[in-house]
């Protein structure tokens, strides 16, 4: 039974191939709008916009679904 417990044991991350593009793709095709939203936080953490002169970093966004779309907007913290 220890043995059973123990052989259970998943490969790191860092082991594991990295997806393809077109992996990527199809699999953010399968997403909804709030798993969507949900990625572009974590995305956004290495994101850096320049609009009009100002720099927004994205983590100082936030995102949500609004109908059909993804709004962001300046974050109220």
């Amino acid at each position: 039974m220890f043995k059973n417990i123990m052989s259970k044991k998943s490969t790191p991350q860092s082991y594991k191939p990295v997806l393809e593009a077109p992996e990527v793709i199809e699999l953010f095709s399968r997403l909804t709008l709030h798993q969507q939203a949900a990625l572009l936080r974590l995305i956004s953490r290495n994101l850096e916009m320049k609009l009009n002169g100002e720099t927004y970093m994205g983590y100082e966004l936030d995102y949500e679904v609004v109908g059909a779309i993804i709004q962001a907007s300046e974050s109220s913290d």
